[in-house]
């Protein structure tokens, strides 16, 4: 049997990284949540978009629960399917689509997390030998992808318009008073990085 405190756990931590990742979008222009600033085009509603679809497979067909919403972006032929086509979002894609499928998606994960127990068996096809799994498997699978996801929306945000935090009114970040803090700081670190570059070349 599972326990309740255990699932609850879980629940929490998946909800809150839902959160965080869906937070980093409040306040920006539909540029800024669809501009690619990584070299590999990694952008904040790409990655909102990206969670939602892997979500949906962990934690719905999987499990032997498929939510029916639809994911054009994933084909019924894989043959047919554009790489890294859950990772941007098409300008004729709207920002409410996106949200509204991760709204969906989590509503869908809740109800599955409700209805089975920890120790029920799902199947992952595209993992081989190892493609039978638990649903605490899969929830700690989907919970380590969803926090990296929304580290990586941590620093796409920050790049953007300098904003940190884990939820509003929480940046978890300490200070010094002083509005020229992060600056010393980073140039503290940048000292430092090359201070270790030039003893490492003596």
């Amino acid at each position: 049997m599972t326990s309740p405190d255990q699932k609850a756990i879980l629940h929490r931590y998946l909800t809150s990284g839902r959160e965080a990742l869906l937070w980093k979008l409040d306040g920006l222009s539909e540029y800024d949540v669809r501009r690619p600033l990584t070299s590999t085009g990694t952008n904040l509603l790409g990655l909102v978009k990206h969670v939602a679809s892997v979500t949906d497979g962990y934690v719905g067909s999987v499990m032997g629960r498929p939510s029916g919403i639809d994911l054009p972006w994933f084909p019924e032929d894989p043959a047919d399917e554009e790489p890294n086509a859950d990772l941007w979002v098409p300008a004729e894609e709207s920002r409410e689509s996106i949200i509204d499928l991760h709204h969906r998606v989590a509503a869908h994960s809740d109800a599955t997390i409700q209805a089975l127990e920890l120790d029920a068996v799902g199947h992952v096809p595209w993992w081989g030998d190892r493609g039978e799994v638990t649903l605490h498997q899969v929830l700690v699978h989907v919970i380590a992808e969803t926090h990296r996801h929304a580290g990586h929306a941590d620093i796409i945000r920050e790049l953007i318009d300098g904003a940190v935090g884990v939820r509003e009114g929480m940046d978890n970040m300490w200070a010094e008073d002083g509005t020229d803090y992060w600056e010393r700081h980073r140039q503290r670190i940048e000292d430092a990085a090359r201070a270790a570059q030039q003893s490492a070349g003596a």
